[in-house]
């Protein structure tokens, strides 16, 4: 009697304590979640592709020209905030909207190397040489 009422509460606390940790790793819903973060973070860089193009033209300063970028594409980013933030992590969130910024600055320095003809800003540094 004793052992089996000792392997009853073994076998009940064996599995408290496996259910406790069952959906500690993955989540189902992270199958359904990562390829809509995926699908998000393609859609907000292909409104910064698409708005850089335009935007750059427009402005002499990359850096403005990157702000608007940013700004005109902030629906896509607030999606991609919403859709990878499920907890609401502030941090989480900024660094998101940080991320994008770099990344508009990015799609600017590319457009405008392809509406330039590749023409470099800066100058290559000259070669030292010795001195006899």
């Amino acid at each position: 009697m004793r052992s089996t009422l000792a392997s009853g509460v073994l076998l009940s606390s064996l599995v408290l304590l496996l259910s406790a940790c069952e959906g500690s790793f993955i989540s189902v819903g992270d199958r359904w979640h990562t390829p809509r973060i995926k699908e998000a973070y393609e859609a907000r860089d292909a409104c910064f592709a698409r708005v850089a193009t335009i935007e750059c033209a427009q402005f002499d300063d990359a850096t403005a020209a990157a702000r608007v970028v940013a700004q005109d594409c902030s629906a896509e980013t607030e999606k991609l905030v919403a859709i990878s933030n499920r907890d609401g992590d502030v941090k989480v969130a900024t660094n998101i909207r940080e991320d994008s910024a770099f990344r508009a600055m990015r799609y600017v320095i590319r457009a405008r190397d392809q509406t330039y003809g590749g023409r470099a800003t800066v100058q290559s540094p000259t070669p030292m040489t010795s001195v006899r």
